[in-house]
């Protein structure tokens, strides 16, 4: 595990959301309390695994789409949680080498990991913002450092909103889509109330867990335009852009979906 700094708060008597999710992903950089949670998780829902690969998945045949056909340079990942290869900045200068790339994240560990692996290439950026994404108006000004909010933005928000009680996603992107550029994306993935015994035991352990129905996750994107296939589960959403990937069937179907909008241009 990447060496800490001695003033980091780790909460390792807690299980931490970022650090689960590592675990559901086969990674390394979680604590024995976050692998416990995690096993007693994937014993109410196995399919967990499966469902977090798939949303992976997801953001890199994402990323790449919006890079690749849309000609986008600029992104910014609310809620990065830990660097799981490809990261986002790996997908887009894989593409666009110039591509800009922001993390935003308030958990220490994946601030230390940050700093340490998100490196970029030297035709583009990337850069890293330690907060809350509830506090979306220090989010823009420090991303404005990087990113250029005259022109189109890809903002990806996976895995993120249902660990939020409502209003604050609504609130949050009204802020923050009100600022973006005509032409600009919104990718999102939220899990499903197929998964409420799932929300409960994270409601119990850490506070967390909100679900929405597909109709609520939906309005998420308030006016932006929803590209094809709509919102479906992450492993039908233009699978054929990962044609090498290892997909999972439809035991995962009804635990979550995913789309991708786009800013009206008016």
């Amino acid at each position: 595990m990447t060496e800490l700094p001695p003033s980091a708060d780790l909460r390792t008597d807690e299980p931490h959301p970022a650090r689960v999710y590592d675990f559901y992903l086969g990674g390394k950089d979680h604590f024995t309390v976050d692998r416990e949670f995690g096993e007693r998780v994937l014993g109410i829902c196995p399919q967990l695994r499966p469902l977090a690969r798939a949303n992976r998945r997801f953001l890199v045949r994402s990323v790449g789409l919006l890079a690749r056909d849309y000609g986008i340079r600029q992104f910014l990942d609310l809620g990065t949680g830990l660097p799981t290869s490809p990261n986002l900045h790996e997908v887009a200068q894989g593409i666009a080498p110039e591509s800009r790339v922001v993390y935003v994240d308030n958990d220490p560990i994946v601030l230390v990991h940050a700093r340490a692996l998100l490196t970029s290439r030297p035709e583009g950026a990337t850069d890293y913002i330690d907060a809350d994404v509830v506090d979306i108006d220090r989010i823009i000004e420090q991303a404005a450092r990087t990113l250029d909010f005259t022109r189109p933005i890809a903002v990806s928000a996976l895995a993120l909103f249902h660990f939020l009680p409502d209003p604050q996603p609504a609130e949050l992107l009204a802020r923050l889509c009100g600022r973006l550029a005509p032409g600009s994306f919104l990718s999102i993935s939220h899990v499903l109330p197929a998964l409420r015994d799932v929300a409960a035991a994270y409601q119990q352990a850490m506070g967390l867990g909100t679900l929405r129905d597909r109709d609520e996750i939906k309005a998420l994107f308030g006016d932006f335009e929803l590209l094809e296939p709509g919102l479906v589960a992450a492993h039908l959403w233009r699978p054929e852009l990962d044609p090498d990937g290892e997909e999972p069937g439809d035991e995962i179907a009804d635990l979550g979906v995913c789309g991708v909008a786009r800013k009206p241009v008016r």
